[in-house]
């Protein structure tokens, strides 16, 4: 992931250096009140976890043997997303409203390590568990535009978003023989960000990172061993978008 934010600021930096070079291109873009386009882009999801205090002191059983909780570690993964965008002048061309139907695939995983102590041996076992979703998220964004230089322009992101999880398995029966992590279906999130905008003849082509938060604690607690040793989850992720508006 930190290798594609390397390789697009670089090639953002040398598209502002060289902008003295150019004229000006698609002046009417700033002239209308709506603009429509499309986005494509890579994701890492995670979970913001809040353990007990006390987690690591209690025993859990598995397979009629009790194990001890030695550590929960987060495993950030990449997914990916698409999704189709309306863009209001709110006034000026330096303050928009962005609405932004989103699809993403993503997985948050957790891995666990329980320790079990026998007569003749202390065993080791690890466990994953994979949240994975197909999220329907719906933000509402407000941009803070610079002024434009030639055929660049620089904007920073302010917003939320309301997501839903057509994956998730918040009405599934529990399996306490062979236990998984439930998460709630509905989030609500916090966004930031800011991105690079590039004028083109016909169209507007945009590099973006954004980051958004859950405020919602999503986890499901049914006293399985793997929410049990946790208070809160929340979701979380970084977002790399290609944007293209006509």
């Amino acid at each position: 992931m930190k290798y594609s934010v390397l390789i697009l600021f670089c090639f953002s930096l040398n598209l502002v250096f060289s902008q003295k070079y150019y004229q000006e291109r698609y002046k009417s873009f700033d002239k209308r009140l709506f603009h429509f386009g499309f986005m494509l882009g890579t994701n890492t999801s995670d979970f913001t976890k809040y353990e007990k205090l006390d987690v690591y002191n209690k025993q859990y059983q598995f397979y009629n043997a009790l194990y001890s909780l030695q550590a929960i570690k987060n495993n950030p993964t990449i997914g990916a997303q698409l999704g189709i965008l309306s863009t209001l002048k709110l006034g000026t061309p330096l303050l928009k409203l962005r609405f932004m139907p989103t699809l993403s695939f993503e997985e948050r995983v957790l891995s666990y390590t329980f320790e079990k102590i026998t007569t003749f041996d202390t065993l080791i076992y690890l466990k994953d568990q994979r949240v994975n979703s197909t999220n329907l998220s719906f933000p509402f964004i407000l941009m803070f535009r610079a002024k434009r230089l030639n055929n660049f322009t620089a904007y920073a992101l302010l917003g939320g978003s309301y997501s839903i999880d057509l994956q998730s398995q918040e009405n599934s029966a529990q399996n306490f023989t062979d236990p998984f992590l439930k998460i709630r279906k509905n989030d609500f999130q916090g966004q930031i960000g800011g991105g690079l905008e590039f004028f083109a003849t016909y169209f507007k082509f945009a590099v973006e990172l954004k980051y958004s938060h859950g405020v919602r604690n999503v986890l499901i607690q049914e006293q399985t061993p793997f929410d049990r040793p946790i208070e809160k989850l929340y979701n979380k992720g970084w977002w790399i978008s290609l944007i293209f508006e006509g």
